[in-house]
């Protein structure tokens, strides 16, 4: 992802911080917050679309807020190691993550026992965005639409494998839904992440994957990949020519959505501090800008929000794997 955001957001957002420090909010007997460095959790390897956007997040909050945000990747068992620590960490407003759909919607319905509970051990703190994921193939694979894709995968049962960033990340469960509504049989290949799921397929090591698009859209402007169609309900607007999946299999929905949360009991005013700072720097027009630029329209919830959209994926995901009869691999 690339982003050339302006010297005087940066100015803006210090003064941003200066005008509201008078109402920061209390850590402690003359502390405000924050008093100290955050820890942004990302839990998975650098270099996926989770960690870049966390990456701009952090880097704009920590100018808004005066202290440093240190991005801490902590990868393992589909995001399900770096969610926990998330939710074992003290309540101060000093530890957060970069959460998305995986370990928070998906893993719930997966996993016959989770060591947190996603929606009673976090904080919602705002919903970031909602990015369509690309069906992009190699280019030797010799498809050129979903219909030929589906006619390919019925003449060669099991034969086509689909990488994606680990079990019940988007991208698994993008190629679970295809397979069920098109009742053809691919074979899924997780990977310890988003990058490394899409280099599986640049090298040819699998046949395609469900990529989202802020790491799959470089490779398709370059004609390293094919894409195929994008997974949400409507085109995006990056890939105008590009059809959604639902145009040849009506009724399908699927895409990755980002957010970030803090451990529950993290008091009010420090969920409504970050939850401001954050809204405001997705709404600066360069941020949003190039975010728009990478496919991924910014969004902005209130806490609220961000809650009531994890409670209803959460049930979505739920019918999802059941019906596809999901399973980690």
């Amino acid at each position: 992802m690339r982003f050339n955001i302006a010297a005087g957001v940066a100015a803006a957002l210090v003064c941003a911080f200066t005008d509201a420090a008078a109402q920061a909010p209390s850590t402690g007997p003359g502390q405000a917050y924050p008093a100290k460095s955050i820890r942004f959790i990302v839990p998975y390897v650098p270099g996926g679309g989770t960690d870049t956007l966390a990456r701009l997040v952090g880097q704009k909050l920590s100018e808004a807020l005066g202290q440093a945000v240190v991005i801490d990747n902590r990868p393992g068992a589909g995001g399900v190691i770096g969610t926990d620590l998330v939710a074992k960490s003290p309540p101060d407003g000093y530890t957060i993550m970069l959460a998305s759909a995986s370990p928070i919607t998906v893993a719930p319905h997966l996993h016959k026992q989770l060591p947190y509970n996603p929606l009673k051990d976090f904080a919602p703190v705002t919903l970031i965005t909602i990015v369509p994921a690309v069906l992009a193939v190699h280019p030797a694979l010799p498809v050129t639409s979903v219909k030929e894709l589906v006619a390919l995968a019925k003449k060669k049962p099991g034969q086509l494998t689909f990488s994606s960033s680990g079990n019940g990340g988007t991208g698994h469960v993008s190629g679970e839904i295809l397979k069920m509504m098109a009742g053809v049989d691919m074979l899924h290949v997780p990977y310890k992440g988003t990058g490394p799921a899409t280099t599986a397929v640049l090298s040819g090591e699998v046949s395609l994957t469900f990529g989202n698009m802020i790491s799959v859209l470089p490779h398709v402007k370059s004609g390293r990949l094919r894409a195929l169609a994008v997974t949400t309900a409507k085109r995006s607007a990056v890939l105008p020519n590009v059809p959604t999946v639902a145009e040849t299999l009506p009724g399908y929905l699927s895409g990755p959505w980002y957010g970030v949360l803090a451990p529950a009991g993290t008091p009010g005013p420090i969920v409504s501090r970050l939850n401001q700072e954050i809204v405001r720097i997705l709404r600066s027009p360069e941020v949003s800008e190039n975010l728009r630029a990478e496919g991924a329209d910014p969004i902005g919830s209130a806490p609220d929000q961000f809650a009531a959209h994890l409670k209803s994926e959460t049930e979505r995901m739920g019918k999802v794997v059941r019906q596809s009869k999901m399973k980690v691999d």
